[in-house]
């Protein structure tokens, strides 16, 4: 019994050993894969792979709009409107906002929650390397590659890839596909108005559609506002 008991604890820490240089392996390879986002525009995200074998399983049409620009052609507009929306203290914090984590933990345990705490960094590193779903393990993944990204990327290219990265409705990935897909127009001329509607959506882009965001669009604009734009 003894012995059955020392090889099954010996199997374990063996087991657990393999899992750790799995896990860091996995690490260094997402982390490189920032290094090199520094100068290559990434083809596809794992929400973009997620979201093909969703219609796969379900059996629907899946059309991807998906066109990456450089930041200099979306509109000021809607790169402060995103911010203003997303994570107002972008240009303040190295990562992780940790005013907005509290006050999005309290509306939890009030009920009254509206938006995440999560900020533009936290949100690139999910889209690019781990999709939609929620679990520990890829929120402990994120906390630790969120310092990576901002490190070797910098606040414009983030912005940069976010604003390309980020899924804007079904099938549509990114400002220039969004702004041609609801306006009819590239990224470069969109307006303030177009601008808020465009981020009243991210929060949920599957349900929302900019038309409908009245009142929304109307607090981004006025948190726009407020911060000098």
């Amino acid at each position: 019994m003894f012995r059955f008991g020392g090889f099954r604890s010996l199997t374990f820490f063996v087991v657990l050993r393999w899992f750790l240089i799995a896990l860091a392996a996995l690490w260094v390879l997402a982390a490189l894969s920032l290094v090199a986002a520094r100068w290559i525009d990434p083809p596809t995200t794992a929400v973009h792979m997620e979201r093909r074998v969703q219609a796969w399983i379900h059996g629907r049409p899946y059309r991807e709009r998906y066109e990456f620009v450089p930041l200099r052609d979306i509109s000021p507009d809607l790169q402060h409107a995103v911010i203003a929306a997303e994570d107002g203290r972008f240009y303040e914090h190295h990562g992780f906002d940790w005013h907005a984590i509290e006050i999005a933990a309290e509306g939890d345990m009030e009920g009254g929650r509206i938006r995440g705490g999560s900020t533009l960094t936290q949100q690139l590193v999910k889209n690019l390397f781990f999709g939609t779903g929620r679990s520990v393990l890829r929120k402990g993944a994120e906390f630790a590659l969120v310092p990576v990204a901002e490190l070797v990327l910098g606040k414009r290219r983030i912005l940069e890839l976010y604003l390309n990265e980020v899924e804007w409705g079904p099938g549509i990935y990114g400002a220039e596909a969004a702004s041609r897909s609801y306006y009819g127009t590239a990224a470069r001329n969109v307006g303030r108005e177009q601008a808020a509607r465009l981020a009243a959506i991210l929060p949920a882009p599957l349900k929302r559609r900019p038309e409908r965001m009245n009142r929304y669009s109307g607090l981004i604009l006025e948190r726009m506002r407020q911060m000098g734009w």
